[in-house]
C-alpha cells in the first residue's frame, strides 16, 4: 500500500488513541493533531502527547484555541461537571463544549490543506456516548460536504477531494476496547475523564468515566489505566 497522508484529531482518549492506531496500522502517514481548546483539565494533552509518539505518528501538533473565554461547558468553565447521571445520552449535557468538533475538524482542515492530505479521522462515536450533536453521522457528512465547498483545493479538484472518516462511529465502547486491545494499543496512558483528580486520576463518576468503565466491563477486560 502507499503510503497516504492524514490528519488525525487525538484527545488523549480511549477512542481517539484507537482511531489513530488504527489509521497507523493501516498504513496512513498519520500527522496527529491535538486542541488546547482552554480545557480545566490539562493532563489529555500530556498524555497525548506521549501517546503519538508511542504509536509512531509522522508528527504531533498542540494549537491553542481558548474556548474558555467564551465559556457554555462544564469542561471550560467552573461549572461543576455532572456526576452520576442516570440516563447518558438522552440528553446534551453541560459538558458539551459548544461547537468544538467543528471549530476541531476546521483546523485539521487547514492543516490538510497545507500538507496535500486528503483525509481527516476522528474519534467520533454514536452508541455509547454522552449525546453531542457533533459526533453523528449526518453532522460529519455535512462537515465533508462544507470541507469540499470551501478550500481551494476541494474548489481545484474534479471530485470532492476531501473525506471525513469516523471508523469508531458504529461501535460500543466494548467493540472500541476490543479493537483497541486486537491492535496492541496500550491503553494505560489514555485518558477519558472530564474532571480527573491529581496526576490525573480519573474520578470514575462522569460521562466519560462511566461510558469506559461500561466498555471494559463488557468486553471482559480491566482498564490498565485504573
Amino acid at each position: 500500500m502507499v503510503p497516504r497522508d492524514a490528519v488525525v484529531l487525538l484527545s488523549g482518549g480511549l477512542d481517539s488513541t484507537t482511531t489513530l492506531g488504527l489509521v497507523i496500522r493501516e498504513g496512513w502517514t498519520a500527522h496527529a493533531l491535538s486542541i488546547d481548546y482552554g480545557q480545566r483539565q490539562r493532563e489529555e494533552l500530556r498524555r497525548a502527547e506521549r501517546i503519538a509518539a508511542d504509536l509512531g505518528a509522522a508528527e504531533h501538533r498542540i494549537l491553542r484555541v481558548d474556548l474558555g473565554t467564551l465559556g457554555g461547558s462544564a469542561l471550560t468553565t467552573d461549572t461543576p461537571v455532572p456526576k452520576h447521571r442516570e440516563e447518558i445520552g438522552s440528553d446534551i449535557p453541560i459538558t458539551y463544549v459548544p461547537a468544538r468538533n467543528t471549530i476541531f475538524l476546521s483546523l485539521a482542515l487547514a492543516w490538510a490543506e497545507v500538507l496535500g492530505a486528503r483525509d481527516l479521522f476522528l474519534g467520533a462515536n454514536a452508541l455509547d456516548y454522552s449525546g453531542y450533536p457533533d459526533c453523528r453521522p449526518d453532522y460529519l457528512a455535512a462537515f465533508e460536504r462544507l470541507a469540499n465547498l470551501a478550500t481551494r483545493a476541494g474548489v481545484e479538484a474534479d471530485r470532492p477531494w476531501f473525506r471525513v472518516h469516523a471508523p469508531l462511529m458504529q461501535l460500543t465502547k466494548a467493540d472500541i476496547v476490543r479493537k483497541a486491545v486486537a491492535l496492541g494499543i496500550d491503553l494505560s496512558n489514555t485518558l477519558s475523564c472530564y474532571d480527573p483528580g491529581e496526576g490525573g486520576v480519573p474520578c470514575g463518576a462522569c460521562d466519560a468515566c462511566r461510558l469506559r468503565a461500561k466498555g471494559f466491563e463488557e468486553a471482559g477486560m480491566r482498564d490498565p489505566a485504573r
